[in-house]
This record gives C-alpha cells, structure tokens and sequence, in this order.
C-alpha cells in the first residue's frame, strides 16, 4: 500500500475527465498501460514514489488527489520526493537497509544521513527527525501531544527507550532484543518478528516473561513495563536534559522514569539524580556549578 490514500476509481475519473487514455498517463509516469489498468481496477496499488507523478500528470494537487492522516513520517517525505528506496540509499552512498531500517521503526538514521536526505525530501533537518520519530511510532518533536502524552503500551515504551536511551552509541536492533529476552527467559518466548509488531502498534500484548526479558534487554527496571505504568512527564524532562550522557547510568535514570502518572518525582530519583550529578562533577571536572 502507498503511504498516501489511493482510489483507483478517482484517477479514473479524474484521468477521463482530462480526455487522458490509460496508455497516455502510462507513458507521462513512466509505467504500462495495464499497469495503470490495474490501478484503477483495485488490482494493484501504485509505489508510493510514483503518486506524485500521477498527480502531476493529472493536474491535481498531491494532498488533494491522494490525502494522508496524520503527520508524515519517513516513507511519506520519501516518496512525496518522487524517490525510490534505491534512490534514497544511492544518495547516503549506502544500502537500502539504513533508509529501510528507519522507515520500518526498526533502527534511527545515523546523523551523517540527516543532512543529505533532508536536502533530497526538499525538507529541513527538523522535519526529517520529526518524520523519523513518526516512523518509530513516536509524536513529532516538540508537538502538544507529545509533551501533553507519555509512552503507555509496551511498544510505545521499547520505542521511547531506544530513542533516548542510546545517544551516541548503537541501539539494540528487534533481533538483539528478542535474543535477549530468550535468554532472560530460557526458552523461545518472542522473535524479532514479535519485537516489530510491539513496536510497529500491531500488537499490544506481551506476556510477563517478555516484559521481565524487555526490561533487562533495555537495561530498565522492570516496573516499567507494567501496564499501570507509564515515562512520567517530569521525568521524560529529565531524560530530554541528559541525552547527551549516552550510556552513563542510563539504566538506573529510564529504569527511575516508571512511575504514576500523578506522583511526579520520587524520593529515591532525586537520590539518584543527586548521585548522578556528582559523577558528573567528578567525571567533567571542567563544569561548575551554575555553568
């Protein structure tokens, strides 16, 4: 399926009321005529690269002839620049499996593709992470919903941990996780297919043995993945501010954000905020207070 709504009968209709034959528009999108044949017919479904072509040879505007919900994420950007995903890697100079990867929610770009695919989407660097943070199930950054909102569902949770639990270092991809929780677990207990539909929203449902495995293959405690608990927003405040440490205790500091939505802060995490900070001040000598 595009990422965009598509209606065979529309471009139909609206190829006929442009006196267009079928052959015609094949020939201005660069496809067959039976191609477009079966487009129309409900059939097949156009590559999502291919709409804004058909739009244009249409005369009609992208957002009108093939609507989308939502904000984009990175399959949208992609093909709304009318590039394939070979197109997209030729231009990192890469295989397709990092644009795959971060289009599938599966692992982030690296920050050297940012630049040069916003420049190729005709987007800024800020739309294309906002698209990306869409594609890892994730609100826009700096959108209402996502600061009004915190990760609630497992998957939601494994995506927020990957996201800001991994700054400057490789996060875990579904088959390491999945590996993980096997082991943790002892027995075959999810896949990597698995750890994908939790993450993708396809399904919500993870047994106790699996969250027990996500928890120690996130390096977080285990509270978190209860259902009654969720990344309290004062706490996700905390983590934005201390995405720079990577991996310095970020066990400890997730594993402390699995709390109520309504008690704030805990005794024990401003404990161990205060501990942290004096790691830091012996770790980074050269930061002083109020600096």
């Amino acid at each position: 399926m595009p990422p965009r709504q598509f209606d065979g009968s529309r471009v139909r209709a609206v190829r006929r009321g442009k006196d267009l034959h079928q052959k015609e528009l094949a020939a201005m999108v660069g496809v067959s005529a039976p191609t477009v044949a079966r487009w129309e017919s409900g059939q097949d479904f156009p590559k999502g690269e291919k709409l804004p072509a058909i739009a244009a040879a249409l005369g009609q505007p992208l957002d009108v002839l093939f609507p989308h919900d939502g904000p984009p994420d990175l399959q949208l950007l992609r093909c709304d620049a009318g590039l394939s995903m070979a197109q997209a890697a030729a231009i990192i100079d890469a295989s397709r499996v990092p644009v795959s990867n971060a289009e599938s929610g599966r692992r982030r770009l690296s920050d050297a593709y940012v630049q040069p695919l916003a420049q190729a989407y005709g987007v800024t660097e800020e739309e294309l992470l906002a698209a990306q943070d869409c594609s890892f199930g994730l609100h826009p950054r700096g959108s209402r919903d996502e600061q009004a909102s915190a990760p609630r569902t497992v998957g939601e949770k494994i995506n927020y941990l990957l996201q800001h639990g991994y700054v400057g270092q490789e996060a875990p991809s579904d088959a390491e996780i999945a590996r993980i929780v096997n082991e943790h677990a002892g027995m075959a207990a999810v896949t990597a297919d698995g750890i994908a539909a939790l993450r993708a929203g396809a399904t919500t449902e993870a047994s106790d043995v699996v969250r027990a495995g996500l928890a120690q293959a996130l390096q977080v405690d285990a509270a978190l993945f209860q259902d009654d608990a969720e990344v309290d927003p004062a706490a996700r405040e905390f983590l934005e501010a201390l995405r720079f440490l990577g991996s310095i205790h970020r066990g400890q500091i997730l594993g402390l954000a699995a709390r109520g939505s309504s008690r704030g802060l805990s005794a024990e995490m401003m404990a161990h905020i205060n501990e942290l900070v004096g790691e830091l001040k012996h770790k980074l000598p050269e930061v002083q207070d109020g600096e």
